[in-house]
This record gives structure tokens, C-alpha cells and sequence, in this order.
């Protein structure tokens, strides 16, 4: 698995869209740094970029991958190595690539501009941790789906369904919910929907962090009694770490068992 993770992750990095995507974070960190004369303003505008941007090239690159390495993997399939290596091997490159990409655009401004010295150095690197858990689930779930459908017109039209549901119609049913349900005690349903989107929960970590909750609104003081502890920090570490798990073991289940 280890050679192929190399594989892919070099050959990631020697494509150009590996560049551009890394080229965009940087320009981006040096553009919102010259806008804005606090770290911690530039962190604010930048989670709104991260939290829609970073799980939809999540999942456009590993479709792309998928389908365009079909027949490297086809090649590798008969060869004598497990099947979950090969897939394992590809997703980690995938990934691998994408985050260090987005660490590196992102790092290398803030740290010119003196991100060590400042206070704000805690809300980036929870930027950046949310920022690397996002890539890490989406490209699996992109797998995941190109796995599962041949056709690559079906496979790109499910992943940005996907997308398109976590990122914006999710929040719309949620928010229809609360509004419909709003004479009924919703706590606990606000927080256990929050941790069924693993874009929520990132916003919602990042928001907190900052301290500026009563953007949340209603739930606000919900979030800020839970995620605000230490308690609830490392149990919402938890929940984006097994949504990277899941779907990570079901491509490995999947790959075993598919008639290739």
C-alpha cells in the first residue's frame, strides 16, 4: 500500500491542477492578510472559503482520479496484491496531496506575517485541522461513490449531489425543522444533527473557537454549553475522525467484494 500511496501522491504532485490548488491558497492567504491588519479577521474570512471550498475539490479530485487511473488500477487488480491496498494506497495519495497542498498555501503567508508570534495561531491551526478532516472525508466519500457506479457521468453527478446536500440543502432542512419544531425542546436535536454534517460541525468548531457564537443564533448558546468544553472539542475531534473512518472502511469493503 505504502508504494502506491507514493505513487499516486507523486503523481498528484507533479499535476499541474496540484499546483493551481496550491497557487489559489497562497495568493488567497496573501490577499487577506493585505486586506485585513488582524490574523484573526483573515481567519474568519478564510473559514468561509475552507468550509464550502475544501470538500467540493475533495470530491471532484477523487472522481477525477478514480475514473482517470482506471486502468493503472485494472493493471494493479492482476497483479498479486490485496485489492484493499491498491484503493487504500490511491485514496491516502489522493488525500495526502490535497492537504499538504492546502497546509502549505495556507501556512507559508501566515507564517510570514507572523502567525507564531500572534494569538490567533490556536484558531488557525483548528482551521487547518478542520481544513485537512473535510479533505480526508469527502475525497473517501468520492470514492466511495466512483467505486460504486462504472458510468462517470452517474459517479461525477452523485459526488456533487453529495456536495451540494452537506454544504447547502442540509442547512435548509435543518433550519425548516427548528422553525416547524420550534415549540418542542430542541437541544439535543440541534446537537446531534450538527454532528450528522461534518461541514456544520466544522463551522460550528471554527465559530466557537473564535468566540463569536451569537452568529449561530438560536443554537448559539446550545453549542457554546457543549462544543465550548473541552469535553465537547474532543468529542467533535471524535465525530469528524469516525466520519473519516466509515467511509474509508466501506471502500476497503467495497473493493474486496467488487466484481472488477
Amino acid at each position: 500500500m505504502i508504494k502506491i500511496l507514493k505513487y499516486s501522491f507523486y503523481d498528484l504532485m507533479r499535476s499541474r491542477w496540484s499546483y493551481v490548488y496550491f497557487l489559489f491558497y497562497l495568493l488567497l492567504g496573501f490577499v487577506l492578510l493585505f486586506l485585513n491588519n488582524e490574523l484573526s479577521k483573515a481567519v474568519i474570512t478564510l473559514m468561509n472559503v475552507i468550509i464550502v471550498l475544501v470538500p467540493l475539490i475533495g470530491t471532484i479530485f477523487g472522481v477525477m482520479y478514480y475514473y482517470n487511473s482506471k486502468e493503472f488500477t485494472e493493471l494493479l487488480l492482476a497483479q498479486p496484491i490485496k485489492r484493499s491496498s491498491i484503493f487504500l494506497g490511491q485514496y491516502f495519495g489522493v488525500a495526502g496531496s490535497l492537504t499538504m497542498s492546502l497546509v502549505l498555501g495556507l501556512g507559508i503567508p501566515f507564517a510570514l506575517y507572523g502567525l507564531f508570534e500572534s494569538n490567533a495561531i490556536w484558531d488557525f491551526s483548528l482551521l487547518l485541522i478542520t481544513g485537512a478532516f473535510l479533505t480526508l472525508i469527502f475525497t473517501a466519500v468520492a470514492f466511495n461513490i466512483a467505486l460504486s457506479n462504472e458510468n462517470k457521468i452517474k459517479g461525477f453527478g452523485y459526488a456533487v449531489l453529495a456536495w451540494l446536500f452537506l454544504a447547502v440543502i442540509y442547512d435548509g432542512l435543518f433550519l425548516m425543522s427548528l422553525i416547524v419544531f420550534e415549540e418542542y425542546p430542541l437541544d439535543s436535536f440541534s446537537l446531534v444533527a450538527t454532528m450528522f454534517n461534518p461541514i456544520d460541525l466544522s463551522r460550528t468548531l471554527i465559530l466557537l473557537k473564535l468566540d463569536i457564537s451569537a452568529l449561530l443564533g438560536y443554537t448559539g448558546a446550545i453549542f457554546k454549553q457543549f462544543f465550548g468544553t473541552n469535553l465537547g472539542l474532543v468529542m467533535s475531534i471524535c465525530m469528524l475522525l469516525l466520519w473519516t473512518i466509515i467511509p474509508v472502511w466501506r471502500l476497503s469493503y467495497v473493493a474486496k467484494r467488487k466484481d472488477f
